[in-house]
């Protein structure tokens, strides 16, 4: 087994490789001046299984390609399996047509990346659980839940909680941390969407006053959402609201957004490299989940169970 990283996320690639207590693969993936990616592989890996760490986090185009151009180069280097590690997939919300003449770029990805010679993927908190079924090829998505879990328990355990989905798409998420937190009661905020981007949040659903409230969703993008439904959580009589998210995007002025706003925290994890922004702010707290990755990763090569990790 060898782990190899392209550079989207070096910091989680590293960590993941020091828990399986191996190096990373000695190899280079820079560009020539007119940004074309060049990638080359500096020991042998034929007949290897090989792990590939790389997010196609922003700017996700440039990421994509590093991912593709990585597994070419390893397949034709004789590589035995190449998976792709891919604890963000980017383009995962372009899931389905919402209208006329538009793409399903999610499927797209996956064949690019079928194509490319991948023979397995790995990927953390798929926005939708059906892109499992774009690819051809054995994918295992991994819940960053059970973390988080151990995180709110160590926190806010002695606290009254109420877990809040900030969807209602995102009900069945929520309802499988609030188990994980000894069946917690659950509220939905009801928000509408008039264009990406921006949403109003038109109703709660559960009575949350007095409780402290913790938000769970797998995107924080503009933050927008999280702010408004944090200040409408708060206004129905909420103690406190924390967020809990798997993939901080953070475009934007998101960081300004969350800084100022009614939060208490908000807390991501690592599947994206985190900007400075993201480092500097207070408000902003950082989950690893490179100990999860590394453990799926071992029972992949170990030919074990993955599923057994959430029992």
């Amino acid at each position: 087994m060898k782990i190899m990283a392209a550079n989207s996320n070096l910091p989680l690639a590293r960590a993941i490789a020091a828990y399986l207590e191996m190096p990373l693969v000695d190899a280079g993936v820079r560009r020539f001046a007119d940004e074309e990616i060049f990638v080359e592989i500096h020991e042998n890996v034929r007949g290897e299984d090989v792990f590939v760490v790389q997010s196609t986090s922003y700017p996700a185009n440039d990421n994509l390609m590093e991912l593709l151009i990585c597994i070419d180069a390893l397949r034709r280097a004789s590589a035995k399996r190449i998976t792709a590690v891919v604890p963000y997939f980017g383009y995962a919300r372009q899931d389905r047509k919402p209208g006329p003449r538009t793409p399903i770029s999610a499927k797209l990805v996956a064949n690019l990346i079928t194509e490319a010679g991948a023979s397995r993927v790995l990927a953390v908190d798929l926005h939708a659980a059906q892109i499992q079924g774009f690819f051809d090829i054995p994918t295992d998505n991994l819940y960053a839940a059970p973390v988080m879990a151990a995180d709110i328990q160590a926190r806010y355990g002695d606290e009254d909680l109420m877990v809040v989905s900030p969807d209602v798409g995102g009900v069945v998420r929520a309802r499988a941390l609030a188990k994980r937190l000894d069946n917690a009661p659950l509220a939905i905020v009801d928000k509408r969407r008039d264009r990406p981007g921006e949403s109003e949040v038109m109703n709660i659903i559960g009575d949350v006053k007095g409780r402290h409230c913790i938000m769970i969703d797998d995107i924080v993008d503009s933050g927008g959402t999280l702010c408004n439904a944090a200040e409408a959580l708060l206004a129905q009589g909420a103690a406190s609201v924390a967020a809990y998210i798997s993939h901080g995007v953070l475009s934007g002025g998101a960081v300004a957004r969350i800084n100022k706003s009614a939060l208490k925290e908000l807390v991501i994890t690592d599947t994206i490299r985190p900007t400075d922004d993201v480092l500097d702010s207070d408000r902003v707290r950082i989950l690893t989940i490179a100990p999860l990755v590394g453990e799926a990763v071992r029972r992949i090569a170990d030919e074990s169970s993955v599923s057994s990790l959430f029992d």
